[in-house]
């Protein structure tokens, strides 16, 4: 196995003479991360992948997964319909649009872009979706694909105990069999099947020191919520059953949740995008640890004091709830550590220095983003490295002139 100070090595003679900073993706990485998933899948026969985009952000990194993959991927899941017009332009399709929307123009989008002979799908789960979405797809004599979307987080107490994020207000069986009835008898629509997303199991580290609950009561919580969540997508299944009303598709999962979505036999496939490239938040799973692939490098412009090093910019914080998990991670040369009041900053990133690490200006820091996809956000290209070579250039979605929100 590849030490750290090595990759250090390789990583700083690949991107000599490269101006900093830069963003970097090691597709040999990449590749066992994929490999890695593939393992997984092989375990539950039946079921496929899809490959979240908004967890990636580079179409030529999409279409290497997609290859790496082969036909154990089914298609795309994105995040906003223009992307989804974006990616079908690009010669994808099968595309899953995992959140819904009420404005006339994304529905436009959809209804173009499968006028032109693209399957692009969207979630659904209140009556005003339907209707934007059959008031566009009328005009232009199409059917759009829904997936109704369903809200899998853990109730008790009547509901007053709420532990998920706040997506659909379909939470039970018979409305979520209701609501797919009444997609069938649109004109407009196709009803294309189920999506029931386990975010506060997929997005729950199991080791991390950092939050406010300790790793031992994550876990079980952990199980209680998953075992839920299969029981309730069990539910469903069976009350589709009962109604004879087919599921085409019963997508759920992500990278922090893929082994216990893999083992629930209602899903159909599974959604992964992160563990592609392994941002720092998936360092902290029991079941499934990716291959750190992605990094940004930041030069060194300062030695402030003995112990210490300065690196400019590096204040690329990922969203969600405000805390350190959320920060950049220093990752080579291996030791380095953010200061507790200065953190990463927009202009300079001090970092503690170990005494058996040796670094000059000019030298190169590499650091992890908490998440995946929102390190695409801050650059215009990735530098896929295989190797000590720097083997193609990728646009990012930012690179390429696109914005999706």
């Amino acid at each position: 196995m590849e030490t750290h100070q090595h990759r250090y090595d390789r990583y700083r003679k690949t991107l000599a003479g490269e101006a900093l900073p830069v963003a970097l993706v090691d597709l040999d990485a990449v590749d066992a991360n994929v490999d890695a998933v593939l393992s997984l899948v092989r375990e539950s026969p039946g079921k496929t992948l899809r490959i979240g985009t908004k967890s990636v952000r580079s179409v030529d990194l999409v279409r290497h997964i997609l290859h790496r993959g082969g036909p154990s991927f089914r298609g795309l899941m994105a995040y906003a319909p223009a992307e989804a017009r974006y990616l079908a332009a690009q010669g994808f399709d099968d595309i899953l649009v995992a959140y819904p929307t009420a404005q006339p123009a994304d529905a436009r989008l959809l209804a173009e872009t499968n006028r032109e002979g693209k399957r692009v799908s969207i979630a659904v789960e209140e009556p005003i979706h339907l209707d934007v979405l059959e008031a566009a797809a009328a005009p232009y004599g199409v059917r759009i694909p829904v997936v109704v979307d369903i809200d899998v987080s853990l109730r008790r107490l009547g509901g007053r105990v709420h532990l998920g994020v706040r997506r659909s207000p379909l939470h039970e069986a018979r409305g979520v069999a209701d609501f797919a009835e009444r997609v069938a008898s649109s004109r407009h629509l196709e009803f294309a099947g189920l999506l029931g997303y386990e975010a506060h199991i997929a997005g729950t580290p199991d080791q991390t020191p950092l939050g406010p609950l300790p790793p031992g009561a994550k876990r079980a919580l952990k199980r209680i919520a998953c075992a839920a969540v299969t029981t309730l997508r069990h539910e469903i299944t069976a009350e589709f059953e009962r109604r004879r009303l087919p599921i085409p598709l019963f997508n759920g999962g992500g990278t922090g949740s893929a082994a216990s979505s893999l083992a629930d036999p209602s899903l159909t496939e599974i959604t992964v995008g992160s563990g592609f490239l392994g941002s720092h938040l998936f360092d902290h799973y029991d079941d499934f640890r990716p291959e750190p692939a992605a990094f940004f490098a930041l030069q060194v412009t300062r030695k402030p004091a003995p112990g210490f090093v300065t690196c400019q910019g590096g204040g690329l914080v990922a969203s969600g709830a405000a805390g350190p998990d959320r920060l950049p991670i220093p990752y080579l040369p291996e030791g380095l550590s953010l200061l507790d009041l200065e953190g990463a900053g927009e202009v300079q990133t001090p970092l503690a220095v170990p005494p058996h690490v040796k670094l000059a200006p000019g030298d190169p820091v590499f650091f992890r983003h908490a998440k995946a996809g929102e390190l695409a956000t801050f650059f215009r290209d990735y530098l896929l490295v295989r190797g000590d070579r720097v083997e193609a250039h990728a646009l990012t979605y930012r690179g390429a002139g696109e914005c999706f929100h």
